[in-house]
């Protein structure tokens, strides 16, 4: 079994995160709109439930970022050099690395990023069984903040960090900034960063994206008030909330909301919150850039561009950057 390493201090023990998780969500629901932070989907069964939401016939991202390393994988590894680390922020599956660790040369380490310890034990004993000779050195850790790496990693000529999946365009656009500086601090000089992005589409594929038909992403949503029940002895009736996903065309985002269906009062670890029929909770946003917008954001914290592959439709693309003297 790979042996786990709890590197971030929010993330040391289970009582910290807990208590982090509940500052945090009796801060979004007391908040005058009502939000949560996305990174609270994946408890276990969140996690399990995103995977089942990328199989849905709707969701083209990770259809087309697998193509898009399945086509270019070997040109993609040839920015990684010989005895490098690879770094992946937010592992969950780690479906996506194994397609690059198959072509890469060999690593000093493969470093998984996630918060999600089941999921990530789990994955990376797998991975372990494939790879035997890889040196996997899974990290438990909010990769939106600084962590620590292994010592394995720390000791590598190169740090190349892999972000896919997207998950840039969950945060804020000061967020993302904010995340690609911190990713330039904990990989250090010399690194190299492989981003997922999704682009700018027609908004009817967008909408039925995140409304599958299926109602895997409306579960996937509800499953934030189910963990909040279980963890913070929640009140939530998950039969008066419903899934709202639209997109916002103001600001290229995707936006999900869990909406009220009626006036009603919530207890959440002691705490009362009124809500109105109709008022949500935010919960997710999903940014959709340009190659250009995504470059301009990278520039202004450092990373300069250093490739582009994208599908044949241009839904979706990997982007490289390198980190500037």
């Amino acid at each position: 079994m790979v042996a786990l390493a709890r590197t971030n201090p929010s993330t040391a023990n289970d009582e910290t995160e807990v208590s982090a998780f509940e500052r945090d969500v009796l801060k979004g629901l007391g908040a005058r709109r009502k939000q949560l932070a996305p990174k609270y989907f994946y408890d276990g069964a969140g996690s399990q439930l995103f995977e089942r939401i990328t199989e849905q016939p709707e969701y083209y991202p990770t259809r087309c970022e697998m193509h898009i390393l399945q086509d270019n994988a070997a040109d993609i590894a040839r920015l990684i050099p010989a005895g490098a680390a690879l770094v992946e922020f937010g592992s969950g599956s780690n479906k996506k690395a194994r397609i690059l660790l198959a072509v890469a040369p060999v690593l000093a380490a493969y470093v998984p990023v996630d918060i999600s310890p089941e999921m990530l034990e789990q994955e990376a004993d797998a991975l372990q069984l494939d790879f035997p000779r890889l040196n996997i050195r899974p990290v438990a850790a909010d990769f939106t903040q600084i962590f620590e790496l292994p010592e394995e990693a720390k000791a590598a000529a190169v740090r190349v960090g892999f972000f896919p999946g997207s998950t840039i365009g969950n945060f804020e656009p000061h967020e993302a900034a904010s995340f690609l500086r911190n990713a330039a601090k904990i990989l250090g000089p010399n690194s190299i960063l492989i981003v997922g992005a999704d682009l700018i589409k027609p908004v009817d594929i967008l909408n039925a994206a995140y409304n599958d038909a299926a109602g895997v992403t409306a579960r996937f949503n509800l499953n934030l008030l189910v963990r909040i029940n279980r963890e913070l002895n929640g009140s939530f009736k998950l039969d008066t909330f419903e899934h709202h996903a639209f997109y916002n065309r103001e600001r290229h985002r995707i936006e999900m909301h869990l909406a009220s269906l009626k006036r009603q009062k919530v207890k959440v670890a002691g705490e009362c919150f009124d809500f109105r029929a109709g008022e949500t909770i935010h919960t997710e946003n999903s940014y959709k850039y340009s190659v250009e917008s995504l470059g301009a954001l990278a520039r202004g914290v450092g990373w300069l561009p250093a490739g582009v592959w994208m599908d044949s439709k241009k839904y979706f693309s990997i982007q490289a950057f390198t980190l500037a003297p």
